[in-house]
């Protein structure tokens, strides 16, 4: 039988061990601690700067949120003018109107203030006040930052309004970009166009615009009646639809609507021919 083998820990490998781990134990003490130092030296060098972005941050959110809330008490504080104002002039009670559209001229933004004027500017029209509805529209017309819609009627109703006053040229310049087929006003501006070429007398000119707007289904049907009476007249077809037309016509007389008529019957294939 083979002697057993001395399996006596070794006194020195046991110091060796626990020094080791001493060792790392310091070792992560003081790493912990230069980190703890560096993020406190960082903080006394670069807080104030992190504290005083966040307070930045903060406040610029906070003003934010209050900018957004008070815009939006503003827009329906504004929309509940207009609609108070129009509902006044619905019911005729034109001071009220007045008293509730003269802020917005000043206060409201650019489409409550153009809103605003172009109402104002009626109510002038109706009280025969003409300078002042003419100054109104005028304002609107060159207001840069009303809408587009916006500016486009109001150039429409002045030239409405002072057509009997101003040049067919004038009429014609300011009107014709709009008296397109397609653009949103090609009824009205088309017509007035076409009234303005009729005071030239330029027949061959007004007659071919008339029966373009009557034949337009995108126009309202009071406004393609009358130029399509007016191509009439001047000698233009502005029927587009003949049976269309016919129950459009009906309807406007306080008829039945015309049955559209049958188409004539094809020839029998027995039928001799003449």
């Amino acid at each position: 039988m083979a002697p057993s083998k001395d399996i006596t820990p070794n006194p020195d490998d046991k110091l060796a061990v626990r020094r080791a781990a001493e060792q790392d134990v310091l070792l992560r003490e003081v790493d912990e601690a230069v980190r703890q130092q560096q993020l406190l030296d960082a903080s006394r060098r670069y807080g104030w700067a992190i504290g005083l972005g966040l307070v930045l941050v903060l406040a610029g959110f906070g003003g934010w949120l209050w900018w957004r809330e008070h815009s939006d008490a503003r827009l329906e504080a504004r929309s509940e003018k207009l609609v108070t104002a129009f509902d006044a002039l619905e019911s005729g009670n034109i001071p009220e109107a007045k008293s509730q559209l003269a802020p917005m001229e000043i206060e409201g933004g650019p489409a409550a203030s153009a809103a605003a004027r172009l109402s104002l500017a009626a109510i002038a029209m109706r009280e025969n006040r003409k300078a002042e509805a003419y100054r109104q529209y005028e304002a609107v017309s060159g207001d840069d930052d009303a809408p587009k819609a916006f500016r486009d009627l109001a150039q429409i109703r002045l030239m409405a309004a002072r057509f009997d006053e101003v040049k067919p040229d004038e009429v014609i310049k300011r009107l014709k970009p709009l008296a397109v087929p397609g653009k949103p006003w090609f009824g009205s501006a088309g017509e007035l166009v076409a009234m303005a070429h009729l005071k030239q007398g330029r027949n061959d000119l007004a007659g071919p615009l008339l029966a373009a707007i009557a034949k337009d289904t995108g126009v309202a049907a009071t406004t393609r009646a009358r130029t399509r009476q007016l191509a009439g007249l001047l000698g233009y077809d502005a029927v587009a639809d003949v049976s269309q037309t016919l129950t459009q016509l009906h309807l406007e007389q306080g008829g039945p609507a015309a049955a559209p008529a049958a188409p004539p019957a094809a020839p029998s294939a027995a039928a001799p021919a003449q």
